[in-house]
């Protein structure tokens, strides 16, 4: 199937008589499939690749949906999005953006004029998560710029597009494993690692991560994991097994009002806290492991 002859099933879901239920929302579409979730005039909003029974997308989706969050007064919209529509989509507005001193990120489809101490990243998200236009990659780029010293390995957690590994990279990372299990983000990756010409510094691997995994692909000296704050804390464990002592842990995709929880579940798992970085309503964290 070529990608034009691709369509995306869009499952969007909400609860009015609950405000306070959006982050259950976001981790039941992330659990159907969702690469990532939106939020669009009171919905939750992901993006699935279609399924073998298109027929019966709507009703699947609608009793997932329910079993999975345990509620049977949500609305839940089905749609279909044809490919190269979604995919022109992420370019709309989309220019360079300065992030930290140095390191800035350019659409692949923008000119930038760089000064000679700049960091550029070159990027064409495709269909993944992942640039500077959303406050968790903005807040986890500020703190790697700020951490991550020459020569490191790094392990780069749901990578998406690769905006995380292709930053470390251009920092001075020795090696970077990124992970993502999305095969289609994978390919986004892919291309942007090789389009800013760190494939000698940047791996990749299709699969997801769990915490045996994680102590395989270690020790490492930092890890990033920008995803769903419903997923890190499973994680946590596996995050502290493959980091070397007095190593770092950067963790992103956390609600304002999820912060101090996610603070204390991590400390709990022997990491000192460093920094936060806020960005609108999503917090970046800082942490590294006991020596």
């Amino acid at each position: 199937m070529t990608s034009s002859d691709r369509r995306w099933l869009e499952i969007a879901a909400r609860c009015t008589a609950n405000e306070e239920i959006e982050t259950l929302l976001a981790e039941a579409l992330v659990s159907l499939g969702g690469r990532a979730v939106v939020e669009e005039d009171g919905w939750q909003v992901t993006h699935l690749e279609e399924p073998e029974d298109a027929e019966g997308a709507e009703a699947w989706a609608c009793a997932e949906m329910e079993a999975l969050t345990g509620r049977s007064d949500l609305e839940v919209r089905i749609r279909w999005q044809e490919h190269e529509d979604w995919a022109e989509s992420w370019k709309r507005g989309l220019a360079p953006r300065r992030i930290t001193d140095r390191l800035v990120v350019r659409p692949s489809w923008t000119d930038f004029e760089a000064k000679p101490t700049d960091l550029v990243i070159v990027l064409d998200p495709g269909m993944a998560f992942g640039t500077a236009e959303h406050g968790t990659t903005r807040g986890s780029l500020r703190l790697l710029d700020a951490v991550l010293s020459q020569g490191e390995t790094i392990l780069d957690i749901g990578s998406g597009s690769g905006i995380l590994s292709v930053a470390a990279a251009l920092l001075g990372a020795a090696d970077v494993l990124a992970i993502e299990g999305d095969r289609l983000a994978c390919e986004a990756l892919a291309e942007n690692v090789t389009s800013n010409r760190v494939s000698d510094r940047v791996r990749h691997s299709v699969e997801w991560a769990d915490s045996e995994k994680l102590a395989k692909w270690g020790p490492v000296d930092g890890v990033i994991a920008n995803i769903e704050s419903g997923q890190l804390r499973p994680l946590l464990d596996g995050f502290h097994a493959a980091l070397r002592p007095g190593g770092w842990l950067i963790l992103s995709g956390i609600l304002a009002e999820e912060w101090d929880g996610m603070r204390s579940q991590t400390e709990q798992r022997h990491f000192v806290f460093q920094a936060v970085d806020a960005d609108g309503e999503w917090r970046s964290a800082l942490f590294k492991r006991k020596a």
